[in-house]
């Protein structure tokens, strides 16, 4: 009897640690899948961009290319008399911060979640590639061909003066910039401002997220031609950047900034550079 016992308690050893996994794994893709969208997450994901993007514009000098979000909110800030270079990294940092606080979550981020959110990044920028590459095929079917490489971002604030530095570097930094300040202007600010104000009139928290969307995706789209150095008007261009703010707006909502800013800056620099 000793025996028969010691032989079913090591069968049903087994049995429990296979029983054990699956929960396991999906504690972790849950946990992953929640930490991931935190704001204090976005905020580490996006701090070696920013810092690319800031030293970049820097070292390139008057070579760089600007983005046009970024200038605007310095423009904004200079208008308050904030006129100190490093204010406007340190204040997406500070948005940041105060979101995170106001989300409640945990004070830590695991390397892993970092990892991951770069790979889901990497992910989705792709299967935005292939949303333009199948609208272009449409488009060209009904209104002519249309050129491939439309970049989702990348909206200039002034012409680069050509000198030494690559034009590769100067565009990588450009793409940067705009997966982290585009998406801080748009989404984070803008589109969550519009959601408030719907929310704020007896909106429907899903109706009042939707239209959110949609506007400020429109704006967004809108932006890239305006002002001196706006892009010519092109109804497949704008378009597909209406379809792209859409995209990185529901990112936002469901995946938090750092996977749609990760994801923006990502689709730029394929479509930029490759």
């Amino acid at each position: 009897m000793m025996e028969s016992d010691q032989t079913v308690r090591k069968r049903k050893g087994p049995a429990k640690e296979s029983q054990a996994s699956p929960k396991t794994s999906n504690s972790l893709s849950e946990e992953y899948w929640r930490e991931s969208q935190l704001p204090l997450a976005g905020l580490m994901f996006v701090s070696p961009l920013l810092i690319f993007y800031e030293l970049g514009v820097l070292i390139l000098g008057p070579e760089a290319i600007r983005n046009g979000a970024e200038v605007w909110m310095r423009q904004l800030l200079l208008a308050l008399g904030i006129g100190q270079y490093f204010v406007l990294p340190m204040l997406t940092a500070l948005i940041l911060l105060a979101a995170h606080h106001f989300s409640r979550g945990p004070w830590y981020v695991r390397s892993v979640t970092l990892w991951g959110m770069a790979v889901e990044s990497v992910l989705l920028a792709a299967v935005l590639r292939l949303l333009l590459g199948l609208q272009a095929t449409v488009f060209s079917q009904v209104a002519g061909p249309v050129s491939p490489a439309v970049p989702a971002g990348g909206i200039l604030a002034e012409t680069a003066i050509p000198g030494q530095a690559s034009e590769l570097a100067a565009k990588a930094v450009a793409y940067v910039g705009a997966g982290v300040y585009e998406e801080l202007v748009f989404r984070l600010v803008l589109l969550t401002a519009i959601a408030l104000g719907f929310k704020a009139l007896a909106v429907p928290s899903r109706s009042a997220d939707a239209l959110a969307v949609c506007l400020s995706s429109l704006i967004f789209a809108a932006a890239h031609y305006v002002g001196p150095m706006g892009e010519p008007f092109a109804v497949f261009s704008m378009l597909f950047r209406v379809v792209a703010g859409i995209f990185f707006g529901v990112l936002f909502l469901y995946r938090g900034f750092g996977i749609a800013a990760g994801s923006h800056a990502v689709y730029d620099l394929l479509v930029g550079l490759l």
